[in-house]
């Protein structure tokens, strides 16, 4: 029996699209094991108990990839989820990544954590969600075509997240059809100056910056029309003292940061969400720092 743990993720923060990403304390858990025959699949909705479920795909185009032979044998996954689905959370990754750790696993394919990233990039599409649940912490990573780059960013003491989650979903799909084929000049510019003052910023600790940082004009402003109470609810955020706030991932959570020692913002925000149309919940979390990692309960030890 395989058992991977993997964190939730947070993408973009901000001006940082398709670079940025945090790894938070709200997992998912896989245990996986070969059986006699056949696929079982237990702990997700009906419709993904089937071979097209993203754990089973990931494990067999990792087990494609470290040349192990299957073969005959059977699979068992079980899940238990914790990051909601298709909320900007990161679930997608955390399924792709569970699934390429547990199948290099029990194939013993011996990959290092760069080529697992690799290979789990590569079929989640971009790194800015699987370089954070595996490595933990806060990441800036890039796609330079099959490889990826990557470097952690030193976050500072004293931080924490309030993920705002809505009761309803948004496809990533959905959430990059509404993106234009081309920006202006000038909103290129504004993002590579801001997220660069950004990493800056929390690099030093200068919590002052991140609002000003946190400003975005390549996606937000076009996702947020998707979101009910999109812009009021992140005029409330600011309103109730938070550092900074962003879309987390492609949506529907909007993610406050937070000094660690504010104590009211949860209180008086779910005041003001409880008035709107829409159900939404407030997860207060931390920084996850060590990423995902794999039990062998055959060998006791971990990965």
């Amino acid at each position: 029996m395989v058992e991977v743990r993997v964190p939730a993720t947070s993408a973009n923060m901000g001006p940082g699209f398709d670079c940025l990403g945090i790894a938070l304390n709200l997992y998912n858990r896989f245990h996986i094991e070969e059986s006699e025959n056949g696929l079982y699949i237990d702990g997700c909705e009906e419709p993904y108990k089937n071979e097209n479920n993203l754990v089973y795909v990931s494990m067999q185009k990792c087990f494609e990839k470290i040349g192990y032979n299957h073969g005959r044998k059977g699979l068992r996954i079980s899940f238990e989820s914790s990051i909601p689905v298709s909320r900007g959370l990161g679930s997608s990754a955390a399924c792709i990544l569970g699934g390429v750790l547990a199948a290099n696993e029990i194939g013993k394919g011996r990959l290092n954590k760069n080529e697992i990233l690799d290979i789990a990039s590569e079929i989640e599409g971009h790194p800015d969600n699987i370089a954070p649940a595996l490595l933990g912490g806060m990441t800036v990573s890039i796609k330079d075509g099959k490889q990826v780059y990557y470097e952690k960013i030193k976050l500072p003491q004293g931080l924490k997240f309030c993920a705002i989650i809505p009761d309803f979903q948004l496809s990533t799909k959905a959430s990059r059809a509404v993106l234009p084929d081309s920006i202006p000049y000038k909103d290129g510019v504004y993002n590579v100056g801001r997220v660069s003052l950004m990493i800056a910023a929390l690099s030093n600790g200068n919590f002052e910056l991140l609002k000003l940082a946190c400003k975005d004009r390549l996606h937000e402003i076009y996702r947020g029309s998707l979101i009910r109470n999109y812009s009021e609810i992140v005029a409330e955020c600011s309103r109730l003292e938070s550092l900074c706030v962003f879309l987390s991932g492609a949506g529907p959570t909007i993610m406050a940061v937070l000094k660690e020692d504010n104590s009211v913002f949860q209180k008086y925000m779910e005041a003001y969400l409880s008035k709107l149309g829409s159900k939404w919940i407030i997860k207060e979390l931390k920084s996850d720092f060590d990423g995902a990692f794999v039990t062998n309960n055959k060998s006791g030890g971990i990965s």
